[in-house]
């Protein structure tokens, strides 16, 4: 008996008296609905009951060729969840990133084919379409009225395997810009709820069973390892910075608006900057015929190291500056061309597949 913690309890002596299991009794916890969608928050176990239905478990199938020009399959899981009623689901990018095919399954065992609508790589979201109708979408909430520890929860489908999973925690931090693996800097929402490998695409409740983020990442101790064994730091979208995007990609497959300069561009070299006094900033490879960039006076070889009043030290910070404007909007490039700074304003083009496919064909590298 100096043991502790034992899970079955014995009544009475080691002489003739029985053994006895002490059992609680209570009633089930009822999970009513009566209080869904009517401005009133929720229990976690309302939250899920609503919703669950509303959230996809996804798998592709991806088709690689291997260094000896051999194809191989591969698959990879991840979720989603139902925006319309008629078939529209929502995800992030690389969960579907160079997939061949797509599945995604329902808590009640259907499953559908799924079709690739559009996405957006630099903001992580991809739209996919079933054919289905009487679906339960999920209702976006506002992002911007969050408070750092209100409390939200997780509905998605961790390591692929243990579907439907429900787990909940604290908006940790708001606003934080992360570094993703391709280079994007992106806008997040910091959580302590439990995210990891597949739940990434699902979505991230407030306690008003509103969808507010798109759960999407996980700091790894290990840059080299997809197994993060950091705990409590779990990263989102925020849905506020993509609901207009969604909406473009579903009524025209694309996001519209999104700015393009139409310049091919790198960073200037750490060499170049101690030996020749070339600033740090953008440096132009290549400008597209015909685009802002070369209708503006933009050269190869400029320098850019400021758009507008935010300065500019890279090509990933080009990127990012030029992302806070729409297609339209007039800038001002500070530009450093022989030796001479200068300034020059350029009206930002849309960024559509046309103009992409036309400066994949001018260079060998992708649009910046």
């Amino acid at each position: 008996g100096a043991m502790g913690g034992a899970a079955v309890h014995f009544a009475g002596g080691w002489g003739g008296n029985s053994t006895v299991l002490y059992e609680g009794t209570h009633e089930p916890v009822a999970v009513t609905m009566s209080n869904v969608k009517t401005g009133q928050p929720m229990t976690g176990a309302q939250v899920y009951a609503a919703n669950v239905g509303s959230t996809v478990g996804i798998t592709t199938e991806l088709v690689t060729t291997n260094y000896w020009g051999q194809t191989v399959k591969g698959a990879a899981a991840g979720s989603g969840f139902v925006v319309t009623q008629d078939g529209y689901i929502l995800t992030n990018y690389h969960v579907i990133d160079g997939a061949s095919s797509i599945k995604v399954a329902f808590v009640d065992g259907t499953t559908y084919d799924a079709k690739l609508v559009g996405g957006e790589e630099a903001n992580d979201i991809a739209v996919l379409k079933i054919e289905a109708t009487g679906l339960t979408p999920v209702t976006l909430g506002d992002s911007d009225n969050l408070v750092v520890g209100e409390q939200v929860c997780a509905i998605g489908n961790p390591l692929g395997e243990l579907t439907f999973t429900y787990t909940s925690g604290s908006v940790s931090a708001k606003d934080r810009a992360i570094t993703m693996e391709n280079g994007e800097i992106m806008n997040m929402l910091q959580t302590d709820t439990a995210i990891n490998s597949g739940n990434s695409g699902g979505p991230l409740f407030n306690l008003y069973g509103e969808v507010i983020g798109i759960t999407s990442a996980k700091y790894s101790s290990s840059a080299s390892s997809s197994s993060a064994s950091i705990e409590g730091i779990g990263f989102a979208i925020p849905i506020n910075d993509v609901k207009d995007m969604v909406t473009s990609i579903m009524e025209h497959g694309y996001v519209t608006g999104k700015p393009n300069v139409g310049i091919l561009m790198n960073d200037v070299s750490s060499e170049a900057t101690l030996r020749y006094g070339i600033p740090s900033g953008a440096y132009v490879e290549s400008v597209l015929e015909g685009s802002c960039a070369d209708k503006s006076g933009l050269k190869a070889g400029d320098v850019i190291t400021a758009v507008n009043d935010t300065a500019v030290t890279s090509s990933n910070q080009l990127s990012s500056a030029v992302k806070n404007y729409k297609a339209g909007d007039t800038v001002t490039f500070t530009v450093y061309r022989e030796g001479q700074n200068q300034t020059i304003s350029v009206t930002l083009d849309e960024a559509t597949q046309e103009r992409a496919d036309a400066m994949a064909d001018s260079v060998p590298s992708p649009v910046k």
